[in-house]
């Protein structure tokens, strides 16, 4: 069955997988969706025999049908290959009466390497299968993740560029470190003023303004994106859902059919959806928890059916989440709508036009499956502390936050479905914030090496060599902009 994708805006043409990879994000402002969510005609019984890698074929050729299958197959196997420090490429470890899918096994010790490992192969091979003769510019904007694990996979990649913009202040050491050290002659790593919704912001609109696209076109450029807006980046995370299910199988945790729950540290509403898409396929998901920091936009919107992103933006320690404006939302509101593109774009409109929207009581009852609470900063340090002095596991502040949602939940509910909860970065990549949580006086004043040392004895775990290289790694990236005069940043770095 081939898979044409739309725009949640319904104002432009149907098309292939391949070429919605390519553009990224749709000329109408919205996103692309696939016109039907494929099933996974597999048995579940059958998915404990598969490698992630075959897995990862199983699942992907079902939404990008006009890749061939040696295309997909060369993809995947050089996405997972031994980048990875785990064969397995996303362990699930039951701690604290929950399991925890570890998705922080790449080369940047974050889940967004899950993705953006195989995303540059997947748009060189649409570049080749659509006759491309531009340079492809990825045009990204990242709270802190994604810019990394974006520019790792597309460094010195033929035929394309990748700039990212991300809040000067908004994000961990850690993150600003490995973004600024970044190698790779096509690399360009802008920090901005504002917070990340600006740099998004700035960044779809670059993608929707005429007259760039003629200068882009001139000089022999075009747009496409890295962030979860794209397709491309959003089907790579549905197998890991899979997987998590596959391994539950493989110890007899779980029989074939039975439900879990799925728990999602959540900022622009990708993993989460991809959680979703994987139940539209057939996975049995009984409960979606969506885990917010003290941006709870997202928890006031389950509770209450408006999105408000009209409030104070919070700069916590898990940066990653410190969102207010969720793009991938749009890809659940068009579901929750009937698909009816023009509902979809009226709602964005009034969140673009008055900073918010409500839902009618139809769309209401479409979230009854979601759950949304949050953590204050307090209660995701005392998250870390409590599974690391109850259970001996250590997690980083955002999958914290997850483990703490999920116990209100339980106190709420006591449901016991087997839980999977995302576990989106490693404690080594915030560092600061874990031993805080663990000793803050003990552990003060330290150096990064002697930060990941404290962090090595604590947890027994090696120091993963992303940490590593980052001690002698030198500064490449510098500039710093308004989020202003991030379109005439673009212009500077492609000489236009």
């Amino acid at each position: 069955m081939e898979i044409r994708y739309k725009s949640t805006r319904g104002n432009s043409d149907e098309v292939l997988a391949s070429q919605a990879i390519l553009q990224g994000l749709s000329a109408d402002g919205g996103l692309f969706v696939p016109m039907q969510i494929p099933r996974l005609d597999m048995a579940l019984e059958k998915l404990g025999e598969l490698s992630y890698q075959e897995l990862a074929y199983a699942v992907m050729s079902k939404f990008l049908t006009d890749f061939t299958e040696e295309e997909l197959k060369d993809c995947i196997r050089k996405a997972y290959d031994d980048k990875f420090d785990t064969a397995v490429i996303a362990p699930l470890v039951q701690a604290g009466g929950a399991y925890y899918l570890e998705l922080y096994h790449g080369t940047t010790i974050a889940f967004k390497d899950m993705a953006l490992s195989i995303l540059p192969h997947l748009m060189t091979t649409a570049a080749r299968k659509n006759q491309v003769d531009k340079e492809i510019v990825i045009l990204t904007a990242t709270s802190g993740d994604t810019g990394k694990a974006a520019m790792a996979g597309f460094a010195d990649v033929p035929g394309t560029r990748i700039i990212v913009f991300y809040p000067k202040y908004g994000v961990s050491p850690i993150q600003e470190k490995q973004m600024v050290t970044q190698k790779g002659e096509n690399t360009y790593v802008v920090g901005i003023t504002g917070n990340f919704d600006d740099a998004q912001t700035a960044v779809k609109e670059m993608f929707h303004d005429p007259k760039l696209a003629r200068e882009l076109e001139e000089a022999g450029f075009q747009f496409s994106s890295a962030n979860s807006i794209n397709i491309g980046r959003l089907v790579p995370q549905i197998v890991y859902y899979f997987y998590a299910y596959s391994q539950l199988l493989k110890d007899k945790t779980i029989a074939a059919g039975d439900p879990i729950n799925v728990v999602v540290p959540t900022g622009n509403f990708g993993n989460i959806l991809a959680a979703f898409y994987a139940r539209e396929m057939g996975l049995p998901v009984h409960k979606f928890l969506c885990a917010s920091n003290e941006n709870k936009v997202l928890y006031d919107f389950f509770r209450t059916g408006s999105y408000d992103k009209n409030r104070s933006f919070v700069v916590t320690n898990s940066p990653s989440m410190d969102i207010l404006v969720s793009s991938n939302l749009e890809r659940l509101l068009y579901r929750l709508c009937g698909e009816d593109a023009i509902r979809c774009r009226e709602l964005m409109e009034a969140l673009s036009a008055q900073g918010s929207y409500t839902l009618d009581t139809a769309m209401q009852e479409g979230l009854r499956d979601f759950y949304g609470n949050y953590c204050t900063q307090g209660e995701t340090m005392e998250s870390i502390s409590a599974l690391y002095y109850g259970a001996d596991y250590l997690l980083d502040p955002h999958t914290a936050v997850a483990a703490g949602v999920y116990q209100k939940y339980l106190r709420e509910t006591d449901d016991q479905t087997v839980t999977v909860i995302a576990s989106t970065a490693s404690p080594y990549k915030f560092p600061q914030s874990v031993l805080d949580a663990l000793d803050k006086e003990r552990y003060q004043g330290l150096s990064e090496e002697e930060m990941a040392e404290a962090l090595h004895k604590a947890s027994s775990r090696p120091i993963p060599p992303a940490i590593q290289e980052l001690r002698t790694a030198k500064v490449r990236h510098q500039r710093v902009v308004e989020a202003a005069d991030m379109p005439k940043a673009v212009k500077e770095i492609l000489g236009l």
